[in-house]
Order: structure tokens, then sequence, then C-alpha cells
């Protein structure tokens, strides 16, 4: 039978990767005028970018299967590691990350790129445009730490 910290590190997984999936797909039907930008608010622009890299496009030369490979290898040990997970903070976390990153693995195998389209700016500076599954990554490992603070 599967423990809670299990469940809620699968039920997390799932969830962030389906809204990474929906939320891209969505984004991609409304590729025209995305590609100029929609200012949403002051701060915040919805732009269509295909991010060929990784974090913050670090890596481009890298091929994308490469990096595809490399997301796998991570996404087994953080399932290794959430199957043992006995703190349900730590699952929830670990279950982001992972979702976060079969959501940008999925990406680079149908596109050969990730798909990026939140853009947060403060006047002529911009933040890399991200997508959902950064947001999952990066909220997982906060509740991941919030865990780790909690043994």
């Amino acid at each position: 039978m599967i423990q809670r910290p299990q469940r809620n590190g699968l039920a997390c997984a799932v969830a962030a990767l389906v809204f990474d999936q929906a939320s891209k797909a969505l984004a991609l039907a409304y590729a025209t005028p995305l590609s100029a930008g929609v200012e949403i608010l002051p701060v915040f622009n919805l732009v269509l970018v295909f991010n060929r890299g990784a974090s913050f496009g670090s890596f481009s030369a890298v091929p994308w299967w490469a990096l595809s490979l490399a997301g796998l290898a991570v996404v087994a040990v953080l399932a290794t590691w959430l199957w043992r997970m006995l703190n349900r903070w730590v699952g929830a976390g670990l279950g982001l990350v992972i979702g976060g990153a079969l959501g940008n693995v999925i990406d680079r195998g149908r596109q050969g790129a990730v798909t990026d389209f939140l853009d947060i700016h403060w006047g002529a500076d911009h933040w890399p445009a991200f997508n959902f599954a950064d947001v999952a990554i990066v909220g997982g490992v906060i509740l991941f730490l919030i865990g780790e603070r909690r043994r």
C-alpha cells in the first residue's frame, strides 16, 4: 500500500504535469498573438519563447535528447527518493519537482525545445521567460526545504 507521503508526491507530480502541459497547449494554440507579447499587468506579459537549453537558456549547445536524458535521470533519482520518503512535505516537494521536470522533458521530446510563455519584468528589465513546470520545480524545492526544517 502506498503511504501518505508517496500519495501526496504522486498527486503533486500528476497535477504539476497536467497543468503544465495544458497551459503550454494553450500558449501554443495562441502562438500568433503571444509571439508579439501580450501585456497582462504592467509587470507581467505572456510571450511565446522556445528554450533550447536548460535554466535561463544555459547549455543551449547541448542536444535536446541529452538534456532529456539528464532530466529523466533526475526524475528517476527523485522518484526513488520519494518512494522512501516519510515526510509528506518533502514528498509533495519531490512530486512537484518530478512533475515539472517531466513536463519539460515532454516538450523537448515533442519539439526539441521547452515552451516558455510567462514574462515577469520591471520596466525594460525582463526575467527570462518561464513556464508552469518551472514554477512547480521552484515551489517543490521550497516545500522540500520546509519539510526538511520540520523534521
